[in-house]
């Protein structure tokens, strides 16, 4: 059988192939962090109210994501492990199935944007224009949303093959747009109309669609081990039920961040509006720490997935091992940035004393838990690759639901808002002591 681009899963040393294959991931994840607090940076020059409503419809964007990354994840899995079982034809199929979906997706997305954005809202003010605000920029993200739809999916596919560079620049074009459209239609510079926050959600669009068009295109038009076609395509029930069955986990997982962080928000709005934005800008903040973990969960996924469909159990836990020490690595700088040095990262939203106060103890207080989330993203990836994806989604039941929002509420009952930042260190190290033995005994079980 002649070799594939994709046997480097299989045989390149672990060390080099991670990390090839997770670089260009976590230059991408990167990126996009960095154009995901751009956009709050400049809307909180334009003040704390316009900073408060992208902050109330940010669950709604996590709710988007997630339904771009489960069906993201899904088809990678299910594509690296055919690959590895050398089923050519199974990985095209799952493939063109993935990206059909994901229109689908896209025009769900539009329909849930525009009928529950100014509702949403609703259940946090009843300002008239801090509603408009926050639904224009939903409205424009979601109504538009097939543009990132299919990016994810597209760059997921190629990364199951072991293609990273691609999928990285689709998302550095994506990130490169909005940030030189963000101040020119937010403020209208160079014979722009100032949109305010509607156009920091018109430049995250454009930016999203062009990033589609450079990866859709390259996925079609060029070689690579996976052939999308539509010629003949018809759905299969099984590859259907394969993608869902690990990426509705992920889906949920991620729509499970949506509502945690509309019931904090609820609990926050309480103390006050400032609080809110406190929150906000630790999850823009807290991406340059998780991205790249999260880009190396994406280069490892597929090694795993191959590993495991190959039976290679040591390949695939050596891999794991690796994992967990970098991720560590990663975590542990964060928790010191964020605990040295909240005053010079808060400066870049143009903070009242107010803010900078409740935004330094919220970054130094939440930061105690990047630690065990380390452990926690690697046993996540773990069961996605050996297809026990349900597993993940009740880690973050367990973690967010079960745990977090309990805490959060309890705390703020009994301590008040600066004991509320503590709940999410005790949710994510009880998460940790109860889902890592179930991690070790699921390997031991699918290799045996």
């Amino acid at each position: 059988m002649n070799e594939t681009k994709s046997d480097k899963l299989g045989t390149m040393p672990i060390n080099k192939l991670l990390l090839s294959m997770s670089l260009p991931a976590v230059f991408s994840m990167l990126i996009q962090a960095l154009y995901n607090i751009v956009d709050s940076i400049y809307v909180a020059k334009l003040g704390q109210d316009a900073l408060f409503s992208i902050g109330l419809v940010f669950p709604m964007q996590m709710l988007n994501l997630a339904i771009g990354l489960g069906c993201g994840v899904g088809t990678n899995a299910m594509v690296a492990r055919r690959l590895g079982q050398k089923r050519q034809d199974h990985a095209n199929q799952t493939a063109t199935t993935g990206l059909i979906l994901s229109v689908i997706h896209s025009l769900l997305i539009l329909v849930l944007g525009v009928l529950a954005a100014k509702p949403f809202l609703n259940l946090f003010t009843q300002d008239a224009e801090i509603i408009e605000m926050g639904a224009s920029y939903l409205m424009i993200v979601m109504g538009f949303g097939l543009g990132q739809q299919v990016q994810i999916i597209c760059e997921r596919i190629l990364q199951a093959t072991g293609n990273m560079i691609l999928p990285m620049f689709s998302l550095l074009i994506s990130a490169g747009i909005n940030i030189i459209l963000d101040p020119i239609m937010i403020f209208g510079y160079l014979g722009c109309p100032a949109m305010g926050v509607a156009g920091a959600a018109i430049a995250t669009v454009i930016g999203q669609w062009v990033g589609m068009f450079f990866i859709l295109f390259a996925l079609l038009k060029k070689d690579h081990d996976i052939k999308i076609t539509l010629k003949g395509f018809k759905f299969e029930t099984i590859v259907v039920k394969k993608i869902y069955q690990i990426g509705i986990p992920t889906m949920i997982m991620n729509a499970i961040g949506s509502i945690t962080t509309t019931c904090m928000n609820g609990i926050l709005v309480s103390f006050s509006d400032v609080a809110v934005n406190a929150l906000n800008i630790y999850f823009k903040l807290q991406s340059f720490v998780f991205m790249p973990v999260l880009g190396m969960n994406q280069g490892a996924m597929p090694i795993l997935s191959y590993n495991f469909g190959a039976k290679n159990k040591e390949r695939y836990t050596d891999t794991l091992k690796l994992m967990l020490k970098v991720a560590v690595l990663i975590m542990l700088s964060g928790t010191l940035i964020f605990s040295f040095f909240p005053n010079l990262i808060l400066g870049l939203f143009n903070p009242t004393s107010e803010l900078l106060e409740i935004g330094t103890l919220a970054l130094r207080v939440i930061s105690f838990h990047f630690i065990f989330a380390a452990v926690g993203l690697v046993i996540t990836v773990l069961f996605q690759s050996l297809g026990y994806g349900t597993i993940s989604m009740f880690m973050s039941l367990f973690r967010q639901l079960f745990f977090l929002i309990p805490f959060a509420y309890l705390f703020a009952k009994i301590g008040g808002l600066n004991q509320v930042w503590w709940a999410y260190a005790c949710a994510e190290a009880i998460v940790m002591i109860i889902f890592t033995p179930i991690a070790l005994k699921t390997v031991k079980k699918k290799f045996k």
